[in-house]
């Protein structure tokens, strides 16, 4: 299923690549997520001819939009592509093994590696998974926890039952929202398998979903909700949020920020630094030490109208953290 949200530049190579299966799907569904640009009617151009389903809804998010194509499927198992991604021939026959092999009990998801492009379809990257730290398959509570899952849902395929049986996707997120599934699919008994070989093209570009603002209250709301599901137990010496998903979001905010800083960007550090106002409080770590020490500082220079030493004193801090 494919959820459509002003994908015209991107939608009909995206379909093109369904319809390349060396396995073909049951049904194809494409949900409208809203749209303003011309990429529904691009879906019902080719639809005039093909088995597509076109579902229509007023914009949701993501989230959202995959649900919908969720309860509107009986298909038992479900596989996700983005608008601006694309499948490999052998994409479907590859995740669709595993499966069929039955040999993992409760298997709920197999998933890819996968290469990277950028806007106009050049290449960026082989086989990307393999230069991050994320391990694969996820065995433990901590691989879902300590850093990005790194488990896209254009390179998934996902059995329906173990998506409703943990209530599908949490339609507050539209960033996150694929860890938040697959964590609460793990913690409910589901397997994963992982098939180290690109099933997909990934395509990075600014503008991409997982660089809006959006995403960023996204991982907020996912954060939030994390602290929420594992408080610290202390009698079994556990403390989820200091010393497993805490850092995860620390780093990542701070590679924004200093990102921010070396492009100039004034937007991108002040959202930076109001997330980490959420985010501190939750850590014991000795790497934020010097944020920490500098947090006073930092917030009287900027409500004094001081941003721009504001701005640097944190970036010194994050910078020697």
């Amino acid at each position: 299923m494919i959820a459509l949200y002003n994908g015209a530049p991107f939608i009909r190579e995206a379909i093109e690549s369904v319809f390349t299966q060396t396995l073909a799907p049951t049904e194809i569904i494409v949900v409208d997520d809203g749209s303003t640009d011309a990429g529904a009617d691009i879906v019902r151009s080719l639809a005039a001819t093909r088995n597509i389903t076109l579902l229509s809804k007023l914009n949701g998010g993501q989230s959202s939009a995959r649900n919908m194509a969720i309860h509107h499927t009986s298909c038992s198992h479900v596989a996700f592509l983005d608008q601006d991604d694309a499948w490999y021939p052998q994409h479907l026959e590859i995740l669709a093994k595993a499966f069929a092999i039955g040999t993992i009990p409760r298997l709920g998801l197999v998933y890819g590696n996968l290469d990277t492009v950028d806007r106009e379809g050049r290449w960026m990257g082989y086989s990307v998974l393999d230069d991050h730290a994320a391990p694969h398959p996820k065995r433990r509570m901590t691989d879902c926890l300590a850093i990005d899952m790194m488990i896209l849902p254009s390179a998934s395929l996902v059995a329906r039952e173990a998506i409703l049986c943990v209530g599908g996707f949490d339609e507050r997120l539209s960033g996150y929202e694929d860890d938040d599934l697959f964590m609460r699919m793990f913690r409910a008994g589901y397997r994963s398998a992982y098939v180290n070989r690109p099933v997909t093209r990934w395509r990075l570009y600014a503008g991409s979903s997982s660089s809006t603002d959006r995403m960023k209250d996204s991982r907020l709301i996912y954060f939030k909700k994390l602290l929420a599901l594992y408080p610290d137990e202390n009698l079994l010496h556990l403390h989820w949020a200091r010393d497993t998903f805490g850092a995860r979001f620390f780093n990542n905010v701070k590679n924004e920020f200093l990102f921010g800083w070396e492009h100039g960007d004034t937007h991108a550090m002040a959202r930076a630094h109001s997330d980490l106002g959420v985010i501190l409080p939750e850590l014991g770590y000795p790497f934020t030490a010097r944020v920490r020490r500098a947090w006073p500082l930092i917030n009287t220079l900027k409500k004094a109208g001081f941003q721009r030493p504001a701005m640097y004193v944190l970036k010194r801090a994050l910078v020697r953290s």
